[in-house]
């Protein structure tokens, strides 16, 4: 199979075609602040909209995961951080040339990116014939590489670069200036005036002296002095500048689009390897996960990447978690405290299905997840008073739109759902919504303070928030396979805060006792 793409098995360009949205459970799972994360670090290549591109084919999936396990390698990856290097290098030369008005410097600084690109190239095939790849992508992307280098077009680039760069070497001048005017001829073997004087004072030379040496301004633009020189350097030595203008006019699209894709595709798995990185180095797991079509799933010892990375920035750890589910349990429903790390359970859930999908390594020591086709979530939002709707509305038609749009393969993740309502109509309400769920046959997750939808039949998993077990004030953000016992841990929550009726009867006596004194 010929080789396209080092992210897609099966190229389209129509993939990437820079009009892509934001999936809508990116921002409710904080997988827009783990992509913003992942962009940030790889600004220049325009990364986004390939995570928006969610590969629905286990077989491009796996194509992925063994590109990353690859990368993985210090060999492989030192291999193509260089060849990235010397691509931004020739980049920043182009870019040179493309800002610069004079013409003899325009195309001087594209030659110069051109021989940046062709040796890096070359370079690229050199060392990657040197280390163990097990890809198939990267061996395809080496094999086309191999065929692109040994091509007429490519190696005459190649020879036509030296050749300029060569001639240009070459060229010697001297300057003759006499009060206003400036002579430009060839060098003709003349004596080096300058390391004369040097060699003449240097006897005199008594330790550290001041230096009175000024540098040249090594800025690109010339001024109108320099121009008239280097004009007058051209017409000395016409064949060379006229093989630098004809180099410049036939090279303009000089870099492989294959190649070139290449550059830009390959920071997708370099970015997240750079952000797992410190990651890892505290201990924590990732794997490649097992992708079923059986709802029977499981992960161990995963945890919220995006919470995660910013408490490794405050130098703090996260807790681990686990979940699975065994037919016929579908629907997980979590409750417990306030605080407790329920979110963070539900966000976690997505993000890991997500990331596995991309074919990255997910934050989990252990998983087998499923091939879903859509990740739907309903988290609380804040009332737009636009929209002229109430709460409860607005929550009823956004769930009914999850509801209709979802299949037996989506995933559905909803967070305290209808808590602007009573609790009895919260709880009808709420056992519908899960009841169309279960017909559909979809995995879901469930955070609520209503416990009883625990225990709604043998398609529901009851999962608990804990608390300490010696100080019910706080909390172990562990999340654990068991029945809810009804508890909203309320009474340690207004004890936390000073809100117990002793504590707040004691506060107005004090208070009382405070004004009389005064």
């Amino acid at each position: 199979m010929a080789f396209e793409s080092i992210l897609f098995k099966t190229f389209k360009t129509s993939q990437t075609n820079g009009k892509l949205k934001m999936p809508g459970f990116f921002h409710d799972l904080n997988i827009d602040q783990i992509v913003d994360s992942l962009v940030g670090f790889k600004g220049e290549y325009n990364l986004r909209e390939f995570f928006y591109i969610i590969p629905t084919d286990v077989e491009e999936i796996k194509y992925r995961q063994e590109i990353m396990k690859d990368l993985e390698n210090k060999d492989v990856f030192s291999v193509i951080d260089e060849f990235a290097m010397k691509m931004r290098k020739s980049r920043l030369y182009k870019s040179y040339s493309d800002k610069l008005t004079l013409n003899y410097q325009k195309e001087r600084w594209f030659v110069d990116a051109v021989d940046v690109y062709v040796k890096a190239v070359k370079e690229l095939l050199e060392r990657l014939e040197n280390v163990d790849l097990k890809s198939q992508g990267l061996i395809q992307f080496r094999e086309y590489l191999e065929s692109y280098v040994n091509s007429n077009k490519f190696m005459e680039l190649f020879s036509q670069t030296q050749e300029v760069l060569s001639k240009l070497s070459r060229i010697k001048y001297t300057l003759l200036i006499k009060e206003n005017k400036v002579k430009v001829q060839k060098y003709n073997g003349e004596k080096d005036y300058a390391s004369e004087v040097l060699k003449t004072f240097e006897r005199f030379k008594q330790g550290a002296v001041k230096d009175y040496t000024v540098e040249f301004d090594e800025s690109m633009d010339m001024n109108g002095v320099e121009e008239k020189v280097l004009d007058l350097v051209a017409k000395l030595y016409k064949e060379e500048f006229s093989d630098l203008e004809r180099f410049y006019g036939v090279n303009a699209f000089y870099i492989d689009k294959t190649i070139s894709r290449f550059d830009r595709e390959i920071q997708f798995y370099v970015t997240y390897l750079e952000y797992i990185k410190p990651l890892k180095k505290d201990g924590l797991n990732f794997c490649y996960p097992e992708f079923t079509t059986s709802k029977e799933i499981y992960a161990k010892d995963t945890f919220d990447l995006a919470l995660t990375f910013k408490l490794h920035r405050e130098g703090l750890r996260v807790v681990n978690n686990d979940f699975y589910l065994n037919d016929p349990e579908r629907i997980i429903v979590i409750t417990g405290p306030n605080q407790g790390g329920k979110t963070t359970f539900a966000r976690m859930f997505g993000q890991v299905h997500y990331l596995a999908k991309m074919g990255y390594p997910i934050p989990a020591s252990e998983a087998r997840l499923f091939l879903f086709d859509n990740i739907f979530t309903h988290f609380e939002k804040e009332e737009k008073i636009g929209n002229l709707r109430g709460k409860l509305e607005d929550d009823l038609i956004r769930i009914r739109n999850i509801l209709d749009k979802a299949s037996k393969d989506s995933i559905i993740i909803m967070n305290e759902i209808f808590s602007s309502t009573t609790l009895e109509d919260a709880n009808f309400l709420a056992k519908k919504v899960m009841e169309e769920i279960m017909k559909k046959d979809s995995i879901a997750l469930l955070v609520t303070f209503m416990y009883e939808l625990s225990e709604l039949n043998e398609k529901t998993v009851s999962m608990v928030s804990t608390v300490s077990e010696t100080n019910p004030e706080m909390r172990t953000y562990k999340i654990l396979r068991r029945p809810s016992n009804g508890l909203s841990y309320a009474v340690s929550l207004a004890k936390k805060y000073g809100l117990t009726y002793e504590q707040l009867k004691k506060r107005v006596k004090d208070e009382s006792f405070s004004d009389v004194r005064r």
